[in-house]
């Protein structure tokens, strides 16, 4: 048996929690992982991902040398980096030149590091010129960054994961916590053992954190404004509110108060499905709570109403004065291991770094100088979204699309049309480590590295930047990202000259207020939070302890409206979609662990016993999922954690990609897709699968 002889300590490549953990290495191999008990994230502890699920980083299929072709109905061809770059230098400025930099679109990553993510947007902004700079948190915290961003003035998790032990009361709305961020679920089911802290649950499915529930209140998917309304409304009504906190430091209540008179408790059951006397009990229970605290994840973002559903929930912490303080707040829990530090990094066609707006002159002029180049370079003009991009290249305004790390091809909604889009644009460059499916219709294909590979850092859901350190080498001619991206500069015309990813985050840090405290040498003792404004300041665990980043709290009404497709005579289901514990969003990492993949092995159709009667379905049956937009076949599970009139799926499986369909629909405000409500047909075909 192989000993380890070397240990690395990084940070997790897989949700947002951020765990740290050990590798322990021998010659050029992972030979176990361990948690690290150091820290205030994990506490030691790993999930089986995080565990058991790095073997992506050892797989025989990872990209070792460039790819190139001439045409799309060629194959592609190993190449050299020197003629990879040069191509992709040649083909991103012709395009520029003759059809304006608004004809280019990149897509940065929340899988690779701040650093790189900077080097990307400020590629984007500084030498093409275009605003066109986008990543998956539009699919899915945008409208979290969206509602949160209006109502506090930040969109960011306002408290910290050890805040958890601190909560009286907990509310977990649209969060499978314990399969999709399983160490923080750790955290609740402790807190609710140990210290008899009461969770309300809101769900439709029978999650495991059903079991440790106060209240399960499971409503119809997609009427959450309904829910959040009444309880509100019950606060009111019994005079429960804190009424010191909303005169000192909210705006808005007296119109917030009248919007909400006319959803009482009845009215909003007949919407959501959940009996009047359990939203009175969650609201009574919320409500006179010392310290309350809210989580949520995708089941609340991913609608049409996604940045309603978020400034209701806001409107509820501000009605209880249950923000700034330990134990309570608002806290959307990210999915991706960096999709935080991305957002924070500029990957967003709205703002620079820090969330400093593009249409300010005063952010253009700063960044100008910060980065050497004429502020005429940089744009004014709000960039397309990545549920625009697709559209924009189909009516000829984008012509090609650099993407770094990403996979629309699975993860972005109405999959045909996202192929549709890729095969008409003019060029299509992917930086990854995989040849995913998107990737197999690029024209220039890129080899990153891993986490493993690389240094850097990486920012948490509680806003925490960590580090990450290289613990291997890369696979053959593979070259970290962030060098990448400075190649490609200085063949643009801009020789950057960083000498390693310290640098870059330092210039990043220069102009990034939030982060001006920080340095990798600083972030060696340990992880910080931003806001971090000086190199002797701690960090902040709790956002808006004293007052909100816009200054008073804003209390935004919001109407509810129903979902943008709903169940009719031909499409009479419900479609939810999401993630299990063994998995990994497209399951391009997690299906290369044997073990994590044996597991969890097939797709899976979640299927109510009265609907699987209803239509002919047996156990573990081969069915067919039809929706307006596409069509896949998957194997039946027949049991009550959906609801009847519901159905679940996951997306990691290409062969049966859920998001073939899901619908385009999006949120007006955050342009996130409503991935969590399609309409759709299931039947039972003759096949059968193993259950």
């Amino acid at each position: 048996m192989l000993t380890a002889d070397r240990t690395v300590h990084t940070t997790c490549p897989y949700c947002g929690v951020g765990c740290q953990m050990d590798l322990h290495l021998r010659d050029e191999l992972i030979l176990r992982v361990t948690g690290r008990h150091d820290n205030q994230v994990n506490f030691g502890n790993l999930c089986v991902k995080g565990r058991f699920g790095l073997d992506f980083v050892h797989a025989s299929d990872r990209l070792r040398q460039p790819l190139l072709r001439t045409s799309r109905e060629q194959a592609f061809s190993p190449t050299s980096w020197e003629a990879a770059m040069d191509a992709l230098a040649r083909r991103l400025l012709a395009i520029r030149d003759q059809h304006g930099p608004d004809s280019i679109a990149m897509l940065t990553s929340a899988k690779c590091t701040n650093e790189e993510n900077y080097l990307m947007q400020k590629l984007a902004r500084g030498l093409i010129g275009t605003n066109n700079v986008d990543h998956c948190a539009r699919l899915c915290h945008s409208s979290s960054v969206a509602g949160l961003a209006t109502t506090l003035g930040s969109g960011a998790m306002t408290n910290s994961i050890a805040d958890i032990q601190d909560s009286d009361v907990m509310v977990v709305i649209g969060s499978n916590t314990t399969e999709a961020h399983p160490v923080i679920a750790l955290q609740m089911k402790a807190a609710v053992r140990a210290r008899q802290t009461k969770l309300i649950l809101i769900d439709p499915r029978r999650i495991e954190l059903a079991q440790f529930a106060h209240l399960h209140l499971r409503h119809i998917p997609g009427s959450d404004v309904a829910l959040i309304n009444a309880m509100a409304n019950v606060i009111l009504a019994e005079g429960l509110e804190n009424q010191a906190f909303v005169a000192a430091r909210t705006e808005g209540f007296e119109v917030f108060r009248q919007s909400v008179q006319e959803w009482s408790p009845d009215r909003a059951a007949a919407v959501c499905g959940v009996p009047p006397e359990l939203i009175v009990e969650a609201a009574r229970l919320y409500a006179g709570a010392k310290a309350a605290s809210i989580f949520w994840a995708m089941g609340i973002t991913q609608h049409t109403t996604g940045t309603d559903n978020v400034k209701a929930l806001s409107n509820l912490a501000l009605l209880c004065g249950h923000v700034g303080r330990p134990g309570t707040g608002l806290n959307p829990l990210r999915g991706q291991n960096n999709v935080q530090g991305a957002c924070d990094m500029g990957g967003l066609p709205n703002v620079f770094p820090g969330y400093q707006p593009v249409t300010s002159e005063e952010a253009r002029r700063k960044f100008a100088d910060g980065w050497g180049v004429s502020y005429d370079r940089l744009s004014s003009t709000v960039g397309l979204m990545v549920t625009q991009m697709m559209d924009a290249v189909l009516d000829g305004r984008v012509r090609a699309i650099y993407i770094l790390g990403e996979n629309p091809m699975l993860s972005d909604p109405n999959l045909h049309h996202v192929e549709q889009a890729l095969r008409q644009v003019e060029f299509l460059a992917v930086q990854d480590i995989f040849l995913n499916e998107t990737a197999q219709m690029a024209d220039l294909v890129l080899p990153g590295v891993s986490f493993a590979e690389k240094e850097g850092t990486f920012t948490n859901t509680e806003r925490r930047v960590q580090r990450v350190r290289k613990a291997l080498e890369p696979p053959g001619e593979a070259r970290p990202d962030w060098a990448v991206l400075s190649d490609l500069a200085g063949r643009m015309g801009a020789p950057w000259g960083y000498r390693s990813a310290s640098e870059v985050f330092d210039e990043m840090a220069r102009l990034t207020p939030s982060y001006a405290g920080m340095s990798h040498a600083r972030l060696e003792a340990g992880g910080l939070q931003w806001p971090c404004p000086s190199p002797d300041h701690p960090g902040t665990q709790i956002l808006h302890a004293q007052k909100f980043s816009r200054g008073l709290g804003l209390f935004s009404p919001v109407a509810y409206r129903p979902p943008a497709e709903e169940p009719d005579e031909a499409y009479p289901l419900i479609l939810s979609t999401g993630r299990v514990l063994f998995h990994w969003h497209g399951g391009t990492l997690t299906r290369r662990s044997p073990g994590l993949d044996s597991l969890a092995p097939q797709a899976e159709v979640e299927i109510h016993p009265q609907d699987a009667s209803r239509l002919g379905i047996a156990d573990g049956q081969t069915v067919r999922v039809r929706s307006r937009r596409g069509q896949l076949v998957a194997a039946a599970r027949i049991t009550q954690r959906s609801p009847a009139g519901t159905v679940f799926m996951t997306f990691h499986y290409a062969e049966a990609a859920a998001n073939l369909l899901t619908s385009s629909a999006v949120d007006p405000i955050a342009g996130i897709p409503e991935y969590k409500v399609s309409a759709v047909w299931v039947e039972p075909l003759a096949e059968n699968v193993p259950t």
